[in-house]
Parts: structure tokens; C-alpha cells; sequence
């Protein structure tokens, strides 16, 4: 196999060091590449004690890409078990499903202890996952023993060790059950984000229209009349109404400020709506009125008073002109 590929490869190595230390099957998981592909793996691991898989072996596939450490792999289970899907890519945090969780610094040991925890939790309707029932998945934990892989020829009998009394973990089973821990705690912790991030916004908002009552009326600004804060709130115009929608500005209003400002936006939002209904809707529009005549400025009667004496008088100065140029032909005539 070393000769089959580029031994320069970051991928290549980090395998090959993987396949190393995972080349002897422990008490509760074993992996090993194919022997015609370091990219596709078998792995066998044992069902959790105390949980309706003990006593159950389960045999699956990971699939790791060219990328690999920096991408993760996929994990597909081969043996039925009630809790994944067979022969599906399954939707973990340290699987190809959810790139944006994986760390480079997780290896197949830490994948394969992550699947033993993962497998009491609950599915939730993620991909490639099942929620049988615990007598049905006890079943199948008896009925995985008789599995055998036809890829790689393992029988779940003797794919792993006995159990014993005085087994302990390795160190490097620690650290990877720590890991495990943690990818654990991260998924549940996705799961249930969306839902609280939605609760508190609904909490936000009926705080802001509503009001703290408990918190002290002493704060900065509290004194204020209503009448002063009406008219600085209209003052800072469009950034004004936007920076409070931010968290930062709710917590410094006092608030006398918040029943105020929420009054008045929920007025303004009124006086929105209202001009998109008659937007819509010409018919209900009100009729417009004429303006009322206003009259006109007495500085521009004035001008034009002006203009007409002022032409009156360019009149007399032609007229008496052409008087005076007859009455001289008159004279010269003579």
C-alpha cells in the first residue's frame, strides 16, 4: 500500500500513523483501512454499557476524503442497530454532514468513541437516524454478533476483545473520550440553539413594548419629562428609531423612555401601514381638497404698479419727442 500512494501527501500520513495505532482491536472499538483503499475504513464498535445496546457489536464503513484532516469523514453503519440507518451516511457533528464543527485536530479514534456515545441519544429526526424502541433495539444488539462483513471478512464474535473486570483505557482513549464528550455536548447544544435563540427574542420584544417594571426608576434619564423625550426622540430621526432595537440602547433606557419610545413606534408603525393600505386600495384613499387661495403678496402688486407708471412715462417722453421735432420742421419752413 505505501507504494500506491504519495507518501508526501498530509493525508497519506496522517493515515497511515492512524493505522498504526489503531492496528490492535481494544475491549470496545476497532478500525483498519481496506487493504486495497486507505481511504474507505471498517470499523467495529461495541454498544454502550447500561443502554438498550449492550451486548450488541456493530460493524460500519468511514469514508474519509482526499482532504483529510482538514475535511471529515463520512460514517455509514452496516449492521442494523435501531439508532442509524444501514448502509446511510449518518448526520453527526464529526461527520461529513456538518463540516463547519469538524477540528483537524479529531482522528477515527475520536469518531469511533463519539458513535459509542452518541448511540443512547436521541435521533430527532437527523439524517440517517432511527428511534426504535428499546425492545426492538435490544433484539438487534443480540442479533449483531452474527453479523460478518463480506468487504473485509470480520466477524463481530471475534472482531474485538472480551470484555473483562480489570480492563482499564489507555491514555490515548481518555483524550479521545474527552473529545468524544465534547462533540457530544456540542450537538445537543446545536440542537437546541434555534429554539432558545427564538424564545429570547420573543422575551426581547415583549420587554421593549411592554416595559421592566422591576427595574429601578433611578437611572440616567428617568426625571425626563415625557413631553422632552418625545421631542428628543423625534430629533434623532431614522438612527434614533434603529438604535433601539439594539440591545445595548434597551438596558440604558429607563422606563418611563421605553413606554415612550414603544408608543411612539408602535404609532409610527400605525401610520406605516396605513399608507400601504391606501397604496394598495385607490378606492379608499380620501378625496384630496383644493388648496386654499391664498392672496397674493402685496410686494408683487406693488412691482406692478411700477412697471405701468414706468411705462406711462417712457410714453410721455416719446410722445413730447416727436412734438418737438415737428414744431422745429414747422419753424424751418417758414
Amino acid at each position: 500500500m505505501e507504494n500506491k500512494y504519495n507518501l508526501k501527501s498530509p493525508a497519506v500520513k496522517r493515515l497511515m500513523k492512524e493505522a498504526a495505532e489503531l492496528r490492535d482491536p481494544t475491549e470496545h472499538y476497532h478500525a483498519q483501512p481496506l487493504e486495497d483503499n486507505l481511504f474507505e475504513w471498517h470499523f467495529s464498535v461495541r454498544g454502550p454499557p447500561d443502554s438498550d445496546f449492550d451486548g450488541g457489536v456493530y460493524h460500519g464503513r468511514i469514508v474519509l476524503p482526499p482532504e483529510y484532516p482538514m475535511k471529515p469523514p463520512s460514517i455509514i453503519l452496516l449492521t442494523a442497530n435501531g439508532r442509524f440507518e444501514v448502509g446511510k451516511k449518518i448526520c453527526l457533528s464529526i461527520s461529513g454532514h456538518h463540516p463547519e464543527t469538524w477540528q483537524p485536530s479529531w482522528s477515527i479514534r475520536t469518531a469511533l468513541i463519539a458513535i459509542i456515545g452518541f448511540m443512547p441519544t436521541k435521533g430527532e429526526g437527523a439524517i440517517g437516524s432511527l428511534d426504535y424502541t428499546p425492545e426492538e433495539r435490544r433484539t438487534l444488539a443480540k442479533k449483531s454478533q452474527d453479523f460478518c462483513c463480506e468487504t473485509c471478512g470480520c466477524s463481530m464474535r471475534s472482531a474485538l476483545l472480551a470484555l473483562t473486570p480489570n480492563s482499564k483505557p489507555s491514555a490515548e482513549d481518555h483524550k479521545a473520550k474527552e473529545l468524544a464528550q465534547q462533540i457530544k455536548f456540542k450537538a445537543e447544544s446545536t440542537v437546541s440553539r434555534q429554539p432558545s435563540e427564538n424564545l429570547h427574542s420573543e422575551s426581547n420584544s415583549s420587554t421593549f413594548t411592554q416595559g421592566d417594571g422591576s427595574t429601578s426608576e433611578d437611572q440616567g434619564g428617568s426625571d425626563q419629562p415625557l413631553d422632552d423625550q418625545a421631542e428628543t426622540f423625534q430629533a434623532t430621526g431614522v438612527e434614533g428609531s434603529q438604535s433601539l432595537t439594539t440591545p445595548s440602547s434597551h438596558h440604558s433606557l429607563s422606563p418611563r423612555q421605553r413606554r415612550s419610545t414603544g408608543q411612539h413606534s408602535s404609532l409610527t408603525q400605525q401610520h406605516n401601514h396605513q399608507g400601504q393600505r391606501d397604496s394598495r386600495d385607490p378606492a379608499s384613499r380620501p378625496a384630496s381638497t383644493p388648496a386654499p387661495y391664498e392672496p397674493q403678496d402685496e410686494s408683487h402688486a406693488g412691482s406692478v404698479l411700477l412697471i405701468v407708471v414706468l411705462t406711462l412715462a417712457l410714453a410721455a417722453l416719446i410722445f413730447r419727442r416727436i412734438y418737438l421735432a415737428q414744431d422745429y420742421k414747422f419753424d424751418y419752413e417758414l
